[in-house]
């Protein structure tokens, strides 16, 4: 589905935003000051830009819901790995080694080695792709998925039953105060993730008002838990007060925009091939633009006078042009040897 490809770079184009411009922190270093007095008119909107990553958990239900259709739980499994790992290997080894260079902080060698793994956030070592905290989401619903939809087979009634158990556990986790129960349920993204597979049985097996209200409470639930989680008090001091209604339209645009590049008949027969290749450079971008489009920025404004704009645009086609690398050079010889290795 080409159309969700491109959909997946625009995602990723809105963190990307978020992270050079719409945030303060570490690319004050960057910059030489706050985005928000170098961009003193897109700051404000780019702040929004880390919803961006709701819009990936929508997808993600969708595309795994559609992946896992028919699969046994071995294929389902190798699949995801060799989807996720060489790209991130490549990555962390990549930003490391920018890192030291740069002379910026540097992860200890036990915490980079079980970064390795993936599984960082749970052993509690430091990270070393302070984006990595999506994949941790990602491969708890990869795991809830493959046993409740996938090992037993899945079927219409099957995700339906998964949806609406899951939502109510994750209800019941947030209210709970258990750790573990947050921690296995998500409650922060369900939501998301469950629309996404709501979309995906409307797509496969048409309209019909049990998918739709999948979709509905999965957007009335999730559009609480963003406002919630990117709203600040108006008396507390942060980069930019983003508003309810702002975060509530983004989050819609998003919910619309999965919606229109699969359901609607015209945009999902989209055949432009350059919406696959925009699919391709998505995650391999997606892991390396913030760490190193910071030092990238940091480069070009300390040893050019390039407008700020141009630095901001050059450094992100940068990071396109070595997740094209990647792509090439990483996944696409890599991951048929680690999947015939698997297989094996």
């Amino acid at each position: 589905m080409r159309a969700l490809d491109g959909l997946r770079l625009v995602a990723a184009l809105m963190v990307c935003a978020y992270h050079y411009a719409g945030r303060g922190g570490d690319i004050d270093q960057s910059w030489g000051r706050s985005p928000a007095e170098v961009f003193p008119h897109l700051a404000g909107p780019f702040s929004y830009g880390c919803l961006g990553v709701e819009i990936f958990f929508v997808i993600s239900g969708f595309v795994i819901c559609m992946s896992g259709w028919g699969r046994d739980l071995k294929s389902f499994t190798v699949s995801r790995v060799t989807r996720l790992y060489p790209a991130y290997w490549a990555a962390l080894i990549i930003v490391t080694a920018a890192f030291a260079l740069a002379g910026r902080h540097v992860v200890s060698r036990p915490d980079l080695l079980t970064n390795f793994t993936m599984l960082q956030m749970p052993a509690g070592a430091e990270r070393v792709l302070g984006v990595c905290w999506t994949l941790w989401a990602e491969m708890r619903f990869y795991l809830l998925f493959a046993l409740a939809v996938v090992w037993p087979g899945a079927t219409r009634r099957r995700v339906l039953v998964f949806c609406a158990a899951w939502t109510v556990l994750a209800l019941y986790a947030d209210t709970s105060g258990e750790a573990f129960a947050k921690t296995a349920l998500m409650p922060e993204y369900a939501p998301f993730f469950v629309a996404g597979m709501g979309m995906y049985l409307v797509y496969r097996f048409g309209h019909d008002a049990m998918s739709w209200g999948v979709v509905a409470v999965g957007f009335l639930l999730g559009q609480r838990n963003a406002v919630k989680a990117n709203v600040a008090p108006a008396h507390m001091s942060v980069f930019h007060h983003r508003t309810e209604f702002g975060v509530i339209a983004v989050v819609a645009f998003g919910f619309a925009a999965v919606a229109a590049v699969t359901l609607v008949p015209s945009i999902s027969r989209l055949n432009w091939r350059w919406l696959t290749t925009a699919g391709a450079l998505t995650y391999p971008f997606y892991l390396v633009h913030d760490h190193l489009g910071t030092v990238t920025v940091a480069v070009l404004v300390h040893s050019t006078v390039l407008p700020p704009a141009v630095v901001l645009l050059l450094a992100a086609g940068m990071m396109l042009v070595l997740a094209w690398l990647l792509h090439r050079l990483v996944e696409k010889p890599l991951a048929p040897l680690l999947k015939r290795a698997l297989l094996r």
